[in-house]
């Protein structure tokens, strides 16, 4: 039921058209690791792999409700898989016209600020549970800055600076050079590519590197 469930909204996307090359059974030499799953080695992409720990890259929309979804549930059921073995975070990826990048300036200033997944998670619950998807003004941006703990003049001030808008801008650069296409997309350890982002798939593959590593 789960599996079927997941598999089922992991296969909607937020754009209309999109496309992938998925490497199955890739020749050996192709490959850093003898991974399972279904994924893309990116090329021109170096890995970032610490032995026994994975880095996990979300590429996501805020305003995207399958990001949403991919954050308050698989990604939860990743961390419960794998704990302290598994680095999350997520870069900042529009995909959805017409929307200002308020909500990615908030989230790279909370993370300057050490409050960057308390950020995420209440600017997901704002826009997709409250509803709340039209300008972020100064008055609401201070409810939910004092809501993850933070000063709210100092947080302006960072925002003010340009700093966080010019680390979404290079994330969103990063996320073009990789090719991301559509929300949310997963980069793992800097290079494998993941669009099949249904939970049981990346179990496989985060597990088929942490084998890797303990038969080193």
């Amino acid at each position: 039921m789960t599996n079927r469930r997941y598999a089922q909204w992991a296969s909607v996307v937020c754009v209309a058209v999109w496309s992938i090359v998925v490497l199955w059974g890739a020749p050996a030499a192709a490959l850093p690791l003898d991974l399972k799953g279904k994924f893309e080695i990116v090329t021109g992409e170096v890995s970032t792999h610490t032995p026994g720990k994975v880095k996990l890259v979300e590429f996501a929309d805020f305003y995207c409700p399958h990001c949403h979804r991919f954050d308050g549930e698989g990604l939860v059921l990743l961390q419960k898989e794998f704990g302290n073995k598994l680095e999350a975070t997520m870069v900042g990826f529009p995909v959805i016209q017409g929307k200002l990048p308020t909500p990615f300036d908030m989230y790279e200033q909370a993370k300057l600020m050490g409050k960057g997944n308390e950020m995420k998670a209440v600017l997901f619950r704002t826009i997709h549970t409250d509803k709340i998807t039209g300008v972020l003004d100064r008055s609401i941006r201070e409810v939910l800055i004092r809501e993850v703990g933070l000063d709210p003049n100092a947080f302006e001030e960072g925002m003010a600076s340009g700093k966080p808008a010019r680390l979404f801008e290079e994330g969103r650069k990063w996320g073009e050079r990789i090719n991301v296409q559509s929300t949310p997309t997963v980069l793992i350890d800097g290079n494998i590519k993941v669009v099949s982002i249904d939970p049981e798939n990346l179990k496989m593959i985060i597990h088929s590197i942490l084998d890797a590593d303990r038969k080193k």
